[in-house]
């Protein structure tokens, strides 16, 4: 089975829920046989030299323009080019955005798979044009689509309310790897200057949606000298907010560490005191997810994609409520240090493949 991937930016070494989404997927199906064919944004792309095949998943490179709304759509649109060009036996396209062009594979005659990672015209950053191309996206997502995999229970609601989309809608969550151990040297720590269990964590986009400047206001109003703030990530591409978002984080003495992976972020979860997800917008977070797995307290805004992760009570604040917020950071901290265990089986990663796999063989042989 040849497989087209696109919609995403691409991986490995870059940020974002879809891309990690895909890093764990795709070389876990590559294990059952399939030839995958990821196309990246050239944009994003900064290895050197440049990657053609990452474990067993082919790379091709295609032009992305940097136009904010439409550069998805755009590449994804060549993406499906591509795919009929070499007579791929299926598409998969990641997120509602990129699935604007969908009715184009469906002329071209591909079958073709969507995942619906949220509602993503909810986001902050998009002005008028750009969130109802993606609005048209999320339709043509409910017409074109032969099978979708919706990776929540808002997000099958939505299909279902909006559309009456329940044929081949398949819910999959996202998932997340359990590490056989956790890392206990501190270096990377040592390098940007925190001690083990005495710190904050945030991890994510610098983009409005995350709510990072929220969580700073909330860290100054809790005064306590005892931990630090540190957020690990940064823009996609500068921005209004994200220069805020810098100077706002310098004034008040929180360490951004910039975009981290692997060890260094292994690092950073390992060793929290409290792991803090206080975004408005999310599909299935995999960042809650990772620091769940590392077995950090979590404490979440109470948006419904958060919620679906059904944590404990106490583990959630009110949305933009900054005196909850605070008051839940102060409870946490006043928690033990001892580790907490979630049940995260059905966000297991070779589980999820097999589902997709799955999906994949159902959608070739309709």
């Amino acid at each position: 089975m040849k497989i087209v991937v696109t919609g995403l930016r691409g991986f490995p070494e870059m940020q974002g829920g879809i891309e990690t989404h895909c890093e764990e997927l795709y070389p876990r199906l590559i294990e059952r046989g399939d030839e995958i064919i990821v196309v990246r944004r050239k944009g994003f792309v900064k290895e050197n030299p440049v990657r053609k095949v990452y474990k067993g998943i082919h790379f091709k490179d295609l032009y992305s323009p940097k136009i904010t709304g439409l550069e998805a759509a755009i590449h994804t649109l060549l993406g499906v080019c591509y795919a009929y060009r070499i007579k791929a036996d299926l598409v998969h396209i990641h997120a509602i955005g990129p699935a604007v062009v969908s009715p184009l594979a469906k002329l071209l005659g591909l079958k073709l798979v969507i995942t619906h990672h949220g509602p993503d015209y909810d986001r902050e950053k998009w002005g008028f044009i750009s969130r109802n191309v993606i609005k048209l996206g999320e339709y043509f997502t409910a017409k074109c689509a032969d099978h979708i995999i919706a990776i929540s229970t808002v997000i099958t609601d939505i299909l279902k309310k909006k559309y009456n989309r329940e044929r081949n809608v398949h819910l999959i969550f996202n998932g997340v790897t359990t590490m056989p151990s956790y890392p206990s040297t501190t270096s990377f720590l040592d390098e940007i200057g925190v001690q083990p269990q005495k710190y904050i964590l945030a991890v994510g986009r610098f983009v409005e949606e995350k709510r990072f400047d929220r969580l700073i206001e909330a860290f100054v109003q809790l005064n306590n000298p005892e931990y630090k703030l540190v957020i690990a990530g940064n823009a996609d591409y500068e921005s209004s907010y994200s220069l805020y978002l810098k100077n706002l984080a310098n004034e008040n003495h929180v360490i951004l560490t910039g975009t981290v992976k692997g060890d260094k972020l292994h690092q950073l979860f390992s060793h929290a005191a409290l792991f803090v997800l206080p975004s408005s917008h999310e599909g299935l977070p995999i960042t809650l997810l990772e620091a769940m797995s590392f077995q950090r307290k979590v404490l979440a805004s109470d948006i419904p994609a958060n919620l679906v992760v059904a944590l404990p009570e106490q583990c959630y604040f009110k949305l933009n409520d900054l005196s909850d917020l605070t008051e839940k950071l102060k409870e946490q901290l006043a928690l033990p240090e001892q580790t907490r265990t979630y049940d995260l089986s059905k966000y297991n990663w070779n589980h999820i493949a097999e589902e997709v796999s799955a999906v994949y063989q159902q959608c070739l042989e309709s």
